[in-house]
């Protein structure tokens, strides 16, 4: 997904769900920050490197893919935009092979709703990063975070399906600076290469970005599929990654006394489903505007453009513990320790992909909390926790 949807789509769901335009507005910046958070930015404003929930165009080419630079680009992208579906899923092949097709995402997870539960109560900065995560895994689903050839590598047998059942090809430029074109349906994606740990084989690179447009219906054959194909359509799936934004909203807000898998508030835009379903129809590569006019619309608030910067200043010029108090400061907690939970549960599955856990597999006490000490900024992919005594 894109900004049209963290920012713009989330900020009008916040209104749906009953918060304020302030309210709205932090969770939906918070949720498109996740696309922004990159250790080049935290280098930057000296915010802590472990909190980086993205990486950098510049990052990812200059990241090493041994074990320890593959770890820490799986603890990144597996953890914030690629989320396991399911990571016991029975599947044959030798192990390593196993491991990787236990990264795929999927919506309705496990996972999903421990990413939903985690946030609850700690705030809008952690609602707005739990909302991204959740959000993602509909359109990134079939993907996954971690670099490999065998996973997400796709024939070039890719055909957009249109509503009168017409098909046509998409083709992609060969000339990475060309522009994407909707009409011509053409696009870009990564350049193809037969190393299964290269940066290119990352997530849905291979189809580039494509699954984050929200107008499309296609057909194609992944890597994974053993030669089945898989229809996706956004619209669809879009449509059920709003209205499950909205009912994880009103959870948060105690409209609902618990967050299940599979349930969606469609009674709350029932008078907007039609508008906002167009909205995800409309064959554009951003639908911004059209969020700006639904929320004057219906709730004449004024939507202003996504700023990065927005929180900056503030940050910066906190001293010592102020800094956790700032809007950055609580989305930096809340990164760790949405990441520390997702690296352990990959980690305690068997799968050493995305780094190690120290929390052990049976838990006697209750109480797990994040030990910021133990956490080495410098080796990311090892993330420790220790059990609170009580």
């Amino acid at each position: 997904m894109q900004e049209d949807f963290h920012y713009y789509a989330t900020y009008c769901a916040g209104l749906i769900a009953g918060y304020s335009h302030e309210d709205s507005l932090r969770i939906a910046f918070c949720d498109n920050f996740v696309d922004c958070c990159s250790k080049t930015f935290l280098n930057r404003i000296k915010g802590p490197a472990v909190a980086a929930t993205t990486q950098m165009a510049m990052e990812m080419s200059n990241a090493p893919t041994d074990l320890i630079g593959l770890q820490q680009i799986t603890s990144i992208w597996a953890s914030f935009h690629f989320l396991p579906g399911d990571l016991y899923s029975k599947v044959k092949g030798a192990k390593p092979y196993r491991d990787k097709y236990h990264m795929i995402c999927k919506p309705n997870s496990d996972l999903s709703v421990k990413t939903a539960k985690l946030a609850k109560g700690k705030g809008l900065e952690a609602i707005g990063l739990a909302m991204h995560v959740v959000s993602d895994t509909w359109a990134h689903q079939n993907f996954a975070g971690t670099p490999s050839l065998v996973i997400n590598n796709m024939s070039d047998h890719i055909y957009e399906v249109f509503p009168d059942g017409k098909e046509e090809r998409l083709v992609f430029w060969k000339k990475p600076g060309k522009p994407e074109d909707v009409d011509e349906r053409n696009y870009i994606n990564s350049i193809f290469s037969a190393s299964e740990t290269s940066i290119f084989n990352l997530g849905h690179g291979r189809a580039g970005h494509i699954p984050d447009y929200s107008f499309i219906r296609y057909r194609y054959l992944p890597a994974w599929g053993h030669y089945e194909e898989i229809l996706k359509d956004n619209p669809s799936d879009y449509m059920s990654a709003f209205t499950q934004l909205v009912y994880a909203l009103r959870y948060y807000r105690g409209d609902y006394s618990d967050f299940k898998k599979d349930t969606y508030d469609t009674k709350a835009i029932e008078k907007w489903e039609s508008e906002i379903r167009g909205i995800f129809e409309k064959r554009q590569l951003l639908s911004n505007d059209d969020w700006k006019k639904f929320a004057k619309d219906h709730f004449n608030t004024d939507l202003p453009d996504f700023d990065m910067e927005l929180y900056d200043e503030e940050y910066e010029k906190a001293e010592g513990d102020a800094k956790k108090d700032t809007v950055l400061g609580r989305f930096f907690t809340a990164a760790i320790a949405h990441k520390v939970m997702v690296v352990h549960e990959i980690f305690a599955s068997g799968n050493k992909l995305a780094g190690y856990s120290a929390i052990p597999k049976k838990v006697n006490r209750k109480g797990l909390v994040v030990d910021r000490e133990l956490i080495e900024e410098e080796d990311e992919n090892r993330i420790f926790v220790s059990e609170k005594e009580e």
